[in-house]
């Protein structure tokens, strides 16, 4: 089962007593200065619940699975999502 957007924004403004278009604004502000942080190299880090940063994927040599030939990979960067403490106790039941 997962929750999409639209689902997630009314949740969060029916506890928060708000609008969904007020959540919907906060959401997208919030994601643009991941986007914008993240995308510079910076981590971002909420205690106890999650910390996000990019990391480093060196170059290297790949293989085509349709014709087995050997392709290079260029470097990149991927993103990395480390959940907290509190994020963790919660799933755990704790």
């Amino acid at each position: 089962m997962a929750k999409n957007r639209s689902e997630l924004v009314a949740e969060v403004a029916e506890k928060a007593g708000t609008t969904n278009a007020a959540v919907n604004g906060v959401l997208d502000a919030l994601f643009q200065v991941f986007e914008e942080s993240v995308s510079a190299g910076e981590k971002i880090t909420i205690p106890g619940w999650l910390s996000v940063e990019r990391t480093d994927r060196a170059a290297r040599t790949g293989r085509n699975p349709q014709t087995g030939e050997s392709i290079e990979i260029p470097a990149g960067h991927g993103v990395k999502l480390t959940a907290g403490s509190k994020l963790k106790a919660a799933v755990s039941g704790k």
